[in-house]
């Protein structure tokens, strides 16, 4: 179950990545609901997902917490 909710993390962040605002609602929503060891696979999907997009660098901020 746990498997699914990072799954569908990853969908709904990659489907509101056209908009910073939502975008950094979704990660920290994340932040509180994944755990640990999804938290850190997370981290390296969006870092991932930065570098084509570069309008969510201020995104990462949140992933240092």
């Amino acid at each position: 179950m746990a498997r699914a909710m990072f799954d569908y993390t990853k969908t709904v962040l990659d489907k509101v990545s056209f908009d910073v605002n939502l975008f950094t609602k979704e990660v920290i929503k994340a932040m509180k609901r994944l755990l640990p060891h999804e938290i850190d696979e997370l981290k390296i999907w969006i870092q991932s997902l930065a570098l084509n997009r570069p309008e969510l660098q201020p995104c990462l901020v949140y992933l240092k917490k």
